[in-house]
């Protein structure tokens, strides 16, 4: 009989030697990640267990409670992964500060009960990113990431969601951003947020015209300066220049009625606490320029800002070829006066300066001219309207001639007398009677008022006034056209000698048309 009941106690599953016990340790966890609470259990001789069960201890009104982890408000992250058999083991996932206090561990057996005398008491920190908050452009930074937990697992770091490669770098304006730290492999269990802000001073500095391109005379023109930086740039902190000169401060500049010596160049300054900066001085601004007509006067200013000041200046014109470009010098002094202007000066002009520091060189300005309109043609243009006006006279004077012949003819015919012919039987001054002027004049822009002891006829062949500051040489072109006979003889036989008559001129006909120097 006692080796029957000494078999049945060998093959009971469940039971163990012992005393009644539990054996755990305490934890430390991250907030975010899982933990396994490790247990072990014993209990006496003949003792099969039937339940197991974890608590908590939770203050209540100063007094320690447990309370079942069933009875918790998240018991799915609760998992009881022992047996019934020794093993009381318990996993946490997804730890939370909530989760943080002691636990206790019960079992029921078959002939009694048993709960630990200790707990296993779980600590839930947080991952901590240390950040500096502010650097400068150009600072070394170094993200440190603190945990309250003693962990063997590896540190990585993101920036706004972005895996970076080393928390160790010399700070640029695009490393502003916000940062954690997590650990390899659960990247749930991660620290808060922290923002570096990178500092830097004013990049992109530009300026806005409005309205852009030429301006007109007497119009509103307003200039806005813009430009990055951290921080920001206050409005106090923008500065227009024009020509190297302070106008204003602000971040907004009105002209409300433009003038040409508001024509320049125009560029911004941007400052903060980190520094200031100049932006480009490419911003030129031209307020309705009078023509440049050619036989005009024109001057060309060259300005400079230098310390010492500029002592001297020189003026070049470029000038282009097939092959190459090059720099032609035109003058000296710091104003290039071009009192007659010609087609010759149209191309681009710079000016260098230079103090005994050194030598810089302007941007290059276009010196575009115009024609004049009808009455200011330039002096070119006169022989080829004389040679159109004596073209019509010739053309009139060859047909009057053809009509007195016809008619003429006609009399000879019809026997009628010729009384056409009048004067000195001379030769010579029958020749010269027959000579035919045409004078053509190329009359000023404004002629002088004619007085009645004044005739225009008698002018003088050669005239001068002056236009925009330009010497106008008027011309006086003439055309003869000369009648010659062609038989002298032949008007002998044909009407009496009379010392009143002159000849019959016929047939030879020439023009001559002389430009007057």
């Amino acid at each position: 009989m006692d080796s029957w009941i000494l078999m049945i106690l060998v093959i009971i599953p469940g039971v163990w030697s012992g005393d009644w016990r539990v054996t755990f340790k305490s934890h430390c966890a991250l907030k975010g990640e899982s933990v396994l609470i490790k247990c072990e259990y014993d209990y006496p001789y003949g003792h099969i267990v039937t339940s197991v069960s974890w608590s908590k201890a939770k203050l209540v009104s100063g007094h320690w409670r447990l309370f079942s982890l069933s009875s918790l408000p998240s018991p799915p992250d609760h998992k009881y992964v022992g047996n019934y058999r020794g093993d009381c083991s318990l996993e946490i996932r997804n730890v939370q500060h909530t989760d943080e206090g002691g636990y206790f561990f019960s079992f029921v057996t078959t002939l009694s009960r048993w709960r630990s005398k200790t707990y296993s008491y779980l600590t839930v920190k947080d991952l901590i990113a240390d950040v500096p908050s502010t650097v400068t452009e150009g600072d070394d930074v170094r993200l440190t990431c603190m945990s309250g937990c003693p962990t063997a697992t590896t540190i990585v770091w993101f920036k706004d969601g972005e895996l970076i490669q080393n928390p160790v770098f010399k700070a640029r304006r695009e490393d502003t951003g916000s940062y954690y730290c997590a650990t390899w492999g659960q990247e749930r269990v991660r620290s808060a947020s922290v923002a570096l802000n990178v500092q830097y001073a004013p990049k992109n500095v530009t300026l806005t015209v409005s309205p852009s391109g030429d301006v007109r005379r007497g119009s509103s023109v307003t200039f806005s300066c813009s430009s990055h930086a951290s921080p920001p740039v206050t409005q106090s902190g923008y500065s227009l220049y024009k020509d190297g000169q302070l106008i204003s401060s602000g971040l907004n500049h009105t002209i409300s009625d433009m003038q040409p010596n508001h024509s320049g160049w125009y560029h911004c300054q941007a400052r903060n606490n980190i520094s200031r900066m100049d932006g480009p001085m490419n911003t030129r601004v031209s307020v309705d320029p009078p023509d440049v007509v050619v036989g005009s006067s024109v001057n060309l200013t060259c300005s400079s800002v230098a310390s010492p000041a500029a002592d001297n200046y020189t003026w070049y014109k470029r000038t282009d070829s097939l092959r190459s470009t090059s720099l032609l010098q035109v003058g000296s002094g710091q104003v290039l006066s071009l009192q007659v202007v010609e087609k010759s000066h149209s191309g681009a002009y710079l000016c260098v300066a230079r103090n005994s520091l050194g030598e810089n060189n302007s941007t290059e300005v276009l010196l575009t001219l115009k024609e004049m309109a009808y009455g200011r043609q330039p002096l070119q243009a006169l022989p080829v309207l004389a040679g159109i006006g004596a073209s019509v006279f010739l053309t009139f004077v060859i047909i009057l001639f053809f009509w007195r012949k016809h008619r003429d003819t006609e009399k000879k015919q019809t026997g009628e007398p010729d009384f056409s012919f009048s004067g000195s039987s001379n030769s010579t001054s029958n020749e010269e009677s027959e000579s035919v002027y045409a004078n053509v004049y190329m009359l000023p822009h404004s002629l002088p008022p004619v007085t009645a002891a004044q005739d225009i006829t008698s002018a003088p062949q050669r005239n001068s006034h002056y236009e925009h500051d330009v010497l106008i040489e008027d011309e006086v072109t003439y055309s003869a056209v000369t009648i010659k006979p062609r038989n002298p003889s032949h008007l002998n036989n044909r009407v009496p000698q009379n010392p009143r008559s002159r000849p019959e001129e016929h047939d030879v006909i020439y023009a001559t048309v002389v430009k007057s120097s």
